[in-house]
């Protein structure tokens, strides 16, 4: 039987699936299809049934209480959030999309339900302030005390089930227009989708226009959704003409128990809920596009049409979100990565895997050099390890036995490798290469080393879903008592890089998920002390049931772009199971250095073990030594995938680079050619000071020069000539000005990009004061025989003399300086200058540096620069320098 087949699922006479896990039997493309007037009669049958139980209920008074602490009386099985909310205003119960409720008392419906209608293991409930929470129905009626909140689309839960609504109305017009049959229509973060098996039938562009003409027939008609609760045997019963549904049935809806399904118009579906009170809600509506998927994402089980829609409570919304559409297209990082010569895929010779051009690699490798210079001042170490491990390695890990699928291998002296898809176990390995001691606790490990995963060719997606990647991937190995300040400074550290960005973050919690190693108890001491860390750090989070990681509980962490998009970039991951698959441990404090071995407990030691299918044992947990301990391994990513932040950049600055991070960041354009020598001197002065620059040397005209440039998103366009060359200095126009910003003499203009060059947490190149003090900065020194101006001051000392005291002072204290034939204010001058008497040199050049070269090096910028320049001629050439 093929992957994710299930039981094979038999319920009528009709189609079925087959021995292979794929649809058997006769399947047309019709319009009104047979199935759906016998669904009805037996959906008819069943809502009769269930609204008779539903009626027989005690009706005894309940209480409602409002977030404003207001409370409202009722009937249970009567009374409905509706009901409520028209007491209250027409305008709310117009508006409102479904009731958040906690109840106050045991509820036997919460737990009735099996939930059939989706491919995946249902998630745990939602707790809020320890405290279940569930959606409700606005029309269903209520079953006991609660304190119930009343969200409008405006809500994110509030847009969730009002677009799993509308997938309802979109699953209606495809089965009225094709008679498909439908599997699975989840709401999504924008929109939703469904499913549909359409045998050979594909789905084009030009059938969309149909389908909207259905689904505004069917929110005119306003029709009921329709709750009902059935058992499997009748659950079979209703679908039994769709053996997609069948399966799901027979498959997640245990012997005995009881499902859900809703009803509107001609559609009746699995489903749990809850939804709006009818189709009319959903007033705008448009369906946005179409692709291939398979049956349980199987590729191979049948190959299905999933459509993708949006839809809205007015007009209005739908108008903002196709302008919204528009703008996102015109910031697709698939279309930037070409006009900006970033990078390119190639569909046949490495799909998944992106070749970055050199403007693109500017940009990948300013990234990792801005983490890098982070991790130095934050106390990480960056380390390189292996692209490729033995399988073994994944064995112990538990990657083998959860990821395997997502792993590429490969068979190396007839033994099983696999390329890594992760840093962390080959981390583990590093700390277990010695003793460690609790004294090197924090150990933060660093690494930027390339990774593989195996994604479906379908999922490959630009830069945001690749195969081949590198990650800001940290690890960092802590005691237990230093979780919460190793969480909180991760915090303060992504907090501070998204900062850079312009992003704004949200938070959360992600608990242990079905498939998790190891114990309960451990789990729960994790998602502890994660708490404690959020609830200490001042943020707002929200809990996330059953999204951890297989090895630990996580912080998750979504930014939101220039657009307002949402984001999963970011991670914080706690594992305690890392630790003990890989023995890992360390020396506690006061343990004898000497005496790891002699103290070993006595006797055989059982600890946990792991099997595969064939009983053969894979893992066993090892001792612990004497007066050692487990650390805890924080698995913490920023940036995530450089691939997928990359292109999430792209879209937010819309290919408009802040000039730290742009590949694209001064072009120095000549006015003529006689002028394209300084130019290019130019554009190297900018490259020598890590500047990425170029001269526009070809024969274009200015205006073309200056424009092209600007539409290529240079951040300065430099424009020089005759004035510009003799003064050493730059004409400058940002792109996004028409107008010159104004002229620059070379040294304000390096001044100029160093305030907007790389972004630090804490300034660099400063020392920072010891106890209150800095140290004095040295007095000059006098430079040794032989015309070497000896130690240069430190930067401190160079800021403090005024642009023309230097040789002024020298003056008065010395006659030899009083027979210069150089102005006082030479400081001035040579601002503009690159010699004191002009553009050449002379002899007065000679003279001041001999001059100098006596009395100590000089204490001013610019006279600074001279000197250093004047002393890189040899003796010979100063010498032959005429006479002003």
């Amino acid at each position: 039987m093929a992957s994710g087949a299930g039981k094979r699922a038999f319920a009528s006479d009709g189609p079925r699936m087959g021995q292979t896990g794929k649809f058997e039997g006769e399947f047309k493309i019709q319009k009104n299809a047979p199935y759906i007037e016998h669904r009805l009669k037996v959906w008819d049958r069943l809502y009769k049934k269930h609204q008779e139980s539903v009626a027989s209920k005690d009706k005894k008074p309940i209480e409602i209480e409002l977030p404003d602490g207001t409370k409202k009386a009722g009937k249970a099985f009567e009374t409905t959030p509706l009901d409520i909310a028209t007491q209250i205003s027409k305008g709310l119960a117009d508006s409102v999309v479904v009731a958040k409720l906690i109840y106050k008392e045991q509820v036997d419906s919460l737990k009735q339900c099996v939930v059939a209608d989706v491919e995946d293991d249902e998630p745990e409930e939602q707790e809020e302030a320890g405290e279940a929470t569930v959606l409700w129905d606005i029309t269903r009626p209520l079953e006991g005390s609660c304190r119930m909140e009343l969200l409008k689309f405006d809500h994110p839960q509030g847009q969730d089930v009002f677009w799993h609504s509308s997938a309802h109305i979109l699953g209606q017009a495809m089965e009225r227009e094709f008679g498909c049959h439908l599997t699975i229509g989840p709401a999504l973060e924008s929109g939703f989708y469904y499913d549909g098996f359409f045998g050979d039938r594909k789905i084009k562009e030009d059938d969309f226009k149909n389908l909207e003409a259905h689904t505004a027939k069917i929110c005119k008609e306003a029709q009921p959704f329709e709750r009902c609760v059935i058992s499997k045997e009748e659950a079979l019963e209703l679908f039994g003409e769709n053996p997609f549904k069948v399966q799901l049935i027979t498959n997640k809806v245990p012997d005995g128990a009881l499902t859900s399904c809703y009803r509107c118009g001609d559609l009746v579906d699995l489903c749990r809920g809850p939804h709006l009170p009818s189709t009319a809600r959903a007033k705008a509506f448009m369906v946005t596009k179409n692709s291939a998927a398979y049956w349980l994402g199987d590729q191979n089980l049948d190959s299905l049409q999933r459509l993708y829609a949006i839809a809205f409570p007015n007009d209005k919304l739908l108008k903002e979100y196709k302008k919204f559409q528009e703008e996102a297209a015109k910031r697709d990082h698939r279309n930037l990565m070409k006009q900006q010569e970033l990078g390119m895929f190639h569909p046949i010779m490495s799909p998944g895997c992106c070749f970055w051009f050199p403007n693109g690699a500017r940009i990948y490798n300013k990234l990792q050099e801005f983490m890098r210079s982070e991790y130095r001042l934050r106390g990480f170490s960056e380390v390189i390890s292996p692209n490729m491990y033995d399988h073994r390695l994944f064995l112990q890990s538990g990657h083998y036995q959860n990821y395997k699928d997502d792993m590429y291998s490969l068979e190396i002296e007839k033994q099983e490798w696999m390329l890594k898809p992760m840093n962390c176990p080959g981390h583990f390995l590093m700390f277990d290469a010695r003793v460690r001691s609790y004294k090197e606790l924090p150990l933060r490990y660093a690494d930027f080393g390339v990774l593989h995963r195996n994604e479906a060719s379908g999922a490959l997606s630009g830069l945001t879903r690749v195969r081949r990647f590198q990650q800001d991937d940290a690890h960092i190995f802590c005691r237990s008592d230093q979780i919460k300040s190793e969480v909180t400074s991760a915090l303060a550290f992504l907090d501070f890089v998204y900062t850079v960005f312009g992003f704004k973050a949200t938070y959360a919690l992600s608990t242990r998920p079905k498939k998790a190693l190891g114990s309960k108890e451990i789990w729960d001491n994790a998602e502890t002390q994660l708490k404690a860390a959020l609830n200490e750090s001042g943020r707002e989070w929200s809990l996330n049931p059953g999204d951890g990681a297989f090895y630990g509980p996580k912080i998750d962490i979504r930014l939101k772009d220039a657009m307002n998009r949402k984001f999963q970039c970011g991670t914080i991951q706690l594992d305690f199971n890392g630790p003990i698959r890989f023995n890992l441990q360390y020396r506690k404090e006061g343990v004898d250095e000497e005496g790891d071995e002699k103290d070993e407990e006595k006797g055989e030691f059982k600890g946990a073990e792991e099997k595969n299918a064939k009983g053969e044992v894979i893992w066993k947990e090892g001792r612990i030594k004497n007066g050692y301990e487990r650390p805890v391994v924080i698995h913490r990513a920023i940036l995530g995938s450089v691939e997928r932040m990359s292109a999430i950049l792209m879209e937010h600055y819309a290919g408009k680079w802040p000039f730290w991070l742009s590949p694209r960041q001064v072009m120095v354009v000549p006015v003529g050619e006689k002028f394209n020598e300084y130019a290019e001197w130019v554009a190297k002065q900018l490259c020598l000071h890590g500047y990425h620059s170029e001269a526009e040397t070809s024969g274009k005209t200015l205006n073309k020069k200056v424009r092209e440039s600007q539409l290529a998103q240079w951040n300065y366009i430099a424009v020089v000539g005759d004035s510009e060359m003799q003064a050493f200095t730059v004409n400058l126009r940002s792109r996004e000005e028409e107008k010159p910003i104004g002229t620059f003499s070379m040294h304000d203009f390096l001044a100029k990009l160093e305030k907007e060059a790389m972004p630090s947490s804490q300034p660099l190149k400063t020392m920072e004061a010891f106890q209150g003090r800095l140290p004095e900065a040295p007095a000059n020194a006098s430079a040794p025989a032989g015309g070497n101006a000896g130690p240069k001051p430190t930067d401190a000392s160079a800021k403090s003399p005024s642009k023309g005291g230097s040789l002024q002072l020298r003056k008065q204290a010395s006659k030899q300086f009083a027979t210069l034939s150089v102005d006082d204010d030479v400081e001035s001058f040579l601002e503009t200058h690159p010699y004191v008497k002009g553009f050449t040199p002379s002899h007065a050049d000679l003279e001041l540096f001999e001059q100098l070269s006596e009395s100590g090096y000089p204490a001013t910028p610019n006279l600074r620069r001279w000197y250093e320049h004047v002393e890189s001629f040899s003796t010979t050439e100063r010498a032959s320098w005429p006479k002003a």
